[in-house]
């Protein structure tokens, strides 16, 4: 079984508005909580801090640890097909904004980032991790 551990940020504006990724290497395009996978050695924090400045421009500081998810795929529900199930471990912080501006990432995961309303989250197509990492940060 392949293992993939991972770091992701609930990040919100002072209007209560929710930063998010736009994830282009699945199965279909689809909004995601902006982070990604740890390096070799790399901290959780460190990994989450790079992510969310690659990902979406800013520079954040990362707060509250919210909660850990666990959940295996499939081999057959993979996107890079494999012979083998992954073991996604995904670590969820709070974080805040301290500076950078909205950017694109270029020739990564994502596409783009956006601030969006938890109203309009909900009329988002999105990956299950949203709903989770809302969760976790008592938004839903």
């Amino acid at each position: 079984m392949d293992m993939r551990v991972a770091a992701y940020a609930v990040v919100t504006d002072d209007d209560g508005r929710i930063l998010l990724a736009r994830w282009t290497e699945g199965r279909r395009v689809a909004w995601t909580m902006p982070g990604g996978g740890l390096e070799a050695g790399e901290a959780p924090e460190d990994a989450v801090r790079r992510e969310l400045r690659e990902e979406t421009g800013y520079t954040v500081k990362v707060g509250e640890l919210l909660g850990i998810h666990s959940r295996v795929i499939p081999a057959s529900r993979r996107v890079n097909r494999s012979d083998e199930p992954l073991h996604t471990l995904r670590i969820v912080y709070r974080a805040t904004v301290t500076g950078g501006r909205l950017r694109f990432e270029t020739d990564g995961s994502t596409d783009m980032a956006e601030w969006f309303t938890l109203r309009s989250i909900s009329e988002l197509q999105r990956v299950k991790l949203v709903d989770i990492a809302l969760r976790m940060a008592g938004i839903l």
